[in-house]
């Protein structure tokens, strides 16, 4: 069911989704979380998608904040507030409020999405695009227990690192983090099967991918050895090396959902190593709302290895 709002408020967003669940004879609520996403126009229907899918998982709220920028004089804008409203089939597992802020209300979004967090239960704000610099400061990402963004949106992916380690509080993590699971799942048990000591490392990916620089950082972070960043083609990481006293552990990705990982005085062997989906990442983050220690550790990390070679 999906109702519109044009000109409204906050007190006829929440009168109207009542409204909404009545209808479709759901008059209570089974929301575990409020996800609030902030975006724009060109970025809201693959976020809106994404936040729909993992609600499947995490029954939520929605809401869908876009600042509507507007030319002219500040003080000639027009405040207004439209509003989408979507419960049922077309929300996923829980309700989707869509929010358009026009005029000087884009500057006051905190106080338009409190009154619709759902009451008692933990917030998690998503900015899939551009994000502010302290996450913790900003008026929505202050009433979240858990603020992620997307180094890979940036316009300098590798760069923003330093921007987010500055202004890093628990809570933050990045899906260029979340990106890293299986990776960081395979390298582990890896060297779980070799108990050998790792005398370097290297990460092979494109030049500005934010992932490999997180990765490079955790395995300094954990290792304690220096990581070289090899540039390739890509796409996305191609390759780890772990350089230990018996040999080389590698795993090699060149494409596809395939990998080879190869242990000294054993056969190669494949394993699965996908790129997953926008709703597969924020239904892994939504998993857990407790700060996350070992990103803020990476993130924060300096490397060991300066640049990157060919």
């Amino acid at each position: 069911m999906r109702t519109e709002l044009t000109d409204t408020t906050s007190s006829k967003v929440n009168r109207a989704l009542l409204a909404a669940r009545r209808a479709i004879g759901s008059p209570t609520m089974g929301l575990v979380l409020t996800l609030v996403v902030v975006t724009d126009e060109e970025n809201a229907y693959d976020a809106v998608r994404a936040a729909t899918e993992a609600s499947r998982e995490h029954p939520c709220r929605i809401i869908v904040v876009i600042k509507r920028v507007s030319r002219g004089p500040h003080k000639l804008r027009a405040s207004r507030v439209d509003a989408e409203l979507r419960v049922g089939s077309d929300a996923g597992a829980g309700e989707l409020v869509l929010l358009r802020l026009h005029g000087a209300l884009t500057e006051q979004a905190g106080s338009v999405v409190l009154p619709l967090l759902v009451p008692d239960a933990p917030v998690v704000a998503w900015w899939p695009a551009a994000a502010p610099a302290d996450l913790a400061r900003d008026p929505l990402g202050a009433l979240a227990q858990r603020r992620i963004t997307d180094a890979a949106a940036a316009f300098d992916p590798v760069g923003v690192l330093e921007e987010r380690a500055a202004g890093y509080q628990p809570g933050d993590t990045d899906l260029a983090w979340t990106r890293l699971t299986p990776w960081r799942a395979l390298l582990a048990a890896a060297l779980d099967q070799t108990p050998l000591a790792v005398t370097g490392a290297a990460v092979e990916s494109e030049p500005d991918n934010a992932s490999a620089e997180l990765l490079a950082r955790w395995l300094e972070d954990r290792l304690g050895v220096p990581v070289d960043r090899v540039a390739t083609d890509g796409p996305v990481i191609t390759a780890v090396v772990l350089r230990t006293t018996g040999g080389e552990v590698r795993v090699d990705r060149p494409a596809g959902a395939l990998a080879t990982l190869t242990l000294p005085g054993s056969p190669d062997r494949r394993v699965a190593l996908k790129i997953r989906s926008g709703a597969e990442l924020i239904a892994e983050e939504l998993r857990r709302l407790d700060a996350d220690v070992v990103y803020g550790s990476a993130l924060r990390r300096r490397p060991l290895q300066a640049g990157l070679s060919a």
